[in-house]
């Protein structure tokens, strides 16, 4: 009987659709059918013809077997209602859906819509009654699919093997027939991140790339997290929000909705339109939800189930190891858990466990709050503070949440007592942990007031000139030496108190505030009765009553001697510091004028035939910063060019010292004929050894004029720069250490072929030395600027000099060769 009904019912219940015949056989002479221009069939068209006839048969018997369950299902209600057989059941359904004019599978669905009256029921049931009225389609058999297609994207859910299976199957019955092209299931972790459960209509190789999304990346599905009713958008681009098959569908429509269950979040559906979206009707809202809580349950039976509890009675299965926890913070704390209602709502949460540190803000024991609602032991949590939402929150998302210094209210008999709290709240499991550290803020205050004034040595005042009465703080009879018996001292007779020089500058302080009626403050030497004197600063204003009279003077008195004598010492210190800086500007100047008259900022042009070489020396900005960057370009006995740069470690006199004596002893050691690794290794024992340990680097060349090459070696330094035909690269980065830091080191020597024209650059690292980046960037920006070629020589090296993006302040060295 459960086979009764029309083959082509469920495939049109069950949302599939009839797609045109594929053509992959068509070919030039040959039409739709797979026919050759002599109306023969060709292999290819025969081939095309059985695939179309295949993928209708594979299509027909899922329809039919999604069909089929849920006839199924019917049946095994109709058995439990009327107490018949499976015979007797398939037979009423039969005859009921005759009398009642509509197809078996329709009518099988009514009975289970009737029988669960769940979530599906509802939306089947809206979805139908604006239907009937016109509100969506005037089409009967569209209208009556809805309910099919739910009950068979539910059908096939529950019987999913995982939720990839669930993911296919809402694409097939329920999503394709509203025009949807993709779908995503995500499974939301514990740490906020999402996990492709499932999906259907993207590559596998979109949802390789998506198939974790880490916390706080905001995506389409996140978004969808932090809404009740999902987050729709009607264009992908215009969101702006990244997304899984955001290059497939660009312009499409998207909606995330939350997949949650008993007020916790499991995971987000997602669903993809081709083209955008437009607003939806409360009906097609309403079957979504219904679809996104059928993911809930699938995620939420697929996730890792928690280790059982420690068997006691009432005890949820993650509740006994929080209570464990709780009970070893040294924070107040209480363990919350869900309360649901008979539809499965959350509506409140328990307060199953609090700690032997947890103290209520309106002093009540801690067995009067254990136990009870959250809502009914404070329900102002749920007003200003919005406590409460934030404890949903974190139970849906598992999202952790904290804050300093929320204001809660509890109310006890009808009396509102207000307190400030910090507040941690964590999910562990299906329990929340809430940490609740109260203290009373008025009390607070005054503590921090009092303490304020006892650091800053503050008193303060209230006198009403109409009835003479004054008002001291103990703060103030401390400042002047007195005991609170003594009585305070008015204003008026405050000369009295002070040093006799310091009269003028209290009497202009008294005509300001007691005649002009303006704030007023004033600094004087306080003399008082056991024979010690303060500098004291006082501050009063005046108030005016509504006749515009004073009556009362507020102010206070503050205790500055230790500021005053701190004034007398920097006084004293910056004459000395002055005689200490004139001092070192003398050195610096003598540093500087030794610095310049060995290394000139520009040299005189230097005489070799076939080569061009310049060099500029630039200084620090800082005249306190003397370095130890120096150059060499000297022609040599033997006719080769010697060229060197280096730069000396630290800066001022040592380093000026240092620098000349490695300039010098190099030009000696080049005359004896030895190549450049040779000369740096003897460069090298002169710094180890004659120098105190300074520490320096340099790179060291010799220029052949005749056969245009240059052998070079580096100490520790950057490789010399190479500008030919437009394009600057360095060369080889040969080894060598720097000098100076062992006795004995060997160096690699290289050698490189010059053409006509080429530029060779040499500089220090005080050309391109930045603090925000690292040296292969600033290399980077140097090998740009180099190609740009200027009519000289000389400036070229401006230029580079002019452009340099440099911000350490370090001089700088260039040596450029151009062979001519």
């Amino acid at each position: 009987m459960s086979n009764s009904h029309h083959p082509t019912e469920p495939e049109t219940a069950g949302g599939a659709e009839s797609l045109p015949a594929a053509r992959p056989g068509t070919v030039a002479g040959s039409d739709g059918g797979g026919r050759d221009d002599d109306g023969r069939r060709s292999p290819v068209g025969r081939l095309a013809a059985t695939v179309e006839r295949l993928r209708r048969e594979v299509r027909a018997a899922q329809a039919e077997a999604d069909g089929r369950a849920l006839i199924e299902l019917a049946k095994g209600i109709l058995v439990e209602r009327l107490g018949c057989g499976p015979t007797q059941a398939a037979r009423q359904l039969a005859e009921l859906a005759e009398q009642a004019g509509m197809a078996p599978l329709e009518f099988a669905v009514e009975v289970i819509n009737q029988a669960s009256r769940d979530r599906l029921s509802e939306v089947a049931t809206a979805f139908l009654a604006n239907t009937a009225g016109g509100v969506e389609s005037t089409d009967a058999t569209e209208s009556g699919s809805c309910a099919v297609r739910l009950r068979a994207a539910e059908s096939g859910a529950l019987a999913a093997p995982d939720t990839q299976t669930v993911a296919e199957s809402l694409m097939e019955h329920a999503l394709r027939p509203l025009g949807a092209e993709a779908v995503a299931i995500w499974a939301l972790g514990g740490d906020g991140s999402l996990s492709l459960a499932g999906s259907a209509g993207f590559s596998v190789a979109e949802a390789g790339r998506w198939r974790y999304v880490p916390p706080g990346v905001a995506t389409v599905a996140r978004r969808g997290l932090g809404e009740t009713t999902g987050h729709w958008i009607g264009s992908l681009s215009e969101s702006g929000l990244p997304s899984i098959g955001r290059h497939q569908h660009p312009d499409g429509g998207r909606v995330a909705v939350p997949a949650g269950t008993g007020g916790r979040i499991h995971g987000v559906l997602e669903i993809v339109w081709p083209s955008p979206l437009e607003p939806q009707s409360p009906q097609i809202v309403r079957q979504v939800e219904a679809l996104a809580e059928l993911c809930a349950h699938t995620l939420e039976t697929s996730a890792p189930r928690q280790p059982d509890g420690d068997g006691r009675p009432g005890v949820l299965p993650d509740v006994a190891e929080l209570m464990d926890l709780a009970d070893g913070l040294h924070d107040p704390a209480l363990v919350l858990v869900p309360h649901l209602d008979n539809g499965g709502e959350l509506v409140d949460f328990r307060i199953h466990h609090v700690n032997n540190r947890f103290l209520d803000p309106s002093g009540r024991p801690r067995g009067v709050v254990n136990g009870s609602l959250l809502l009914e032991a404070y329900p102002m949590v749920a007003g200003e503070s919005e406590l409460f939402e934030q404890i949903e929150r974190v139970y849906a998302t598992g999202e952790p949440f904290r804050a300093r210094r929320v204001r809660l209210t509890a109310l006890v008999d009808d009396v509102p007592l207000a307190a400030v709290a910090d507040i941690g709240i964590t999910r562990h499991g299906g329990c929340v942990l809430l940490i609740w550290r109260t203290e009373n803020e008025t009390a607070r205050l005054a503590s921090l007031l009092q303490h304020a004034q006892r650091l800053g040595r503050i008193g303060g005042f209230e006198e009403n000139l109409l009835t003479g009465e004054i008002t001291w703080n103990a703060q103030l009879y401390s400042l002047y030496g007195k005991t609170p018996a003594s009585g305070p001292v008015p204003l008026e007779d405050l000369p009295a108190h002070a040093h006799p020089d310091d009269t003028v500058a209290i009497g202009r302080f008294l005509r300001t505030l007691l005649h002009h009626r303006r704030p007023a403050s004033t600094a004087f030497r306080l003399q008082r009765p056991d024979g010690v004197t303060r500098h004291i600063r006082v501050v009063a204003e005046p108030e005016l009553d509504s006749d515009g009279r004073l009556f009362v003077v507020r102010g206070a008195y503050q205790d500055i001697s230790a500021h005053h004598w701190t004034e007398v010492a920097l006084a004293a210190t910056r004459d000395q510091l002055a005689h200490s800086e004139q001092q070192a500007s003398e050195r610096n100047r003598l540093t500087l004028q030794l610095q310049h008259a060995i290394m000139p900022p520009a040299q005189a042009p230097l005489d070799a035939p076939g080569l061009q070489v310049a060099v500029r020396y630039r200084p620090a900005e800082t005249q306190q910063l003397v370095g130890g960057d120096w150059y060499d370009a000297v022609v040599l006995p033997s006719r080769l060019v010697l060229l060197c740069v280096g730069d000396v470690a630290g800066h001022g006199i040592d380093a000026a010292t240092t620098m000349v004596v490695l300039r010098n002893a190099l030009r000696g050691l080049a005359v004896t004929g030895a190549g450049p690794a040779q000369l740096l290794s003897w460069l090298n024992m002169v710094a180890h050894h004659l120098t105190g340990g300074v520490t320096a680097t340099a790179v060291c060349g010799l220029y052949d004029p005749e056969r245009h090459t240059l052998r070079w070696a580096r100490a520790g330094h950057l490789p010399p720069v190479l500008v030919r035909d437009g394009e600057a690269t360095p060369l080889p980065l040969v080894k060598g250490m720097l000098l100076g830091a062992v006795p004995q080191a060997t160096y690699e020597e290289h050698e490189v072929q010059l053409a006509i024209d080429d530029t060779l650059l040499m500089y220090t690292d005080g050309l391109i030395e930045r603090r925000d980046r690292s040296v292969e960037e600033s290399l980077t920006q140097l090998l740009a600027a180099a190609r740009t070629l200027r009519p000289t020589l000389e400036q070229q090296l401006d230029r580079l000099l002019t452009y340099s993006r440099s911000d350490t302040d370090d001089d700088t060295c260039i040596v450029g060769v151009r062979v001519a």
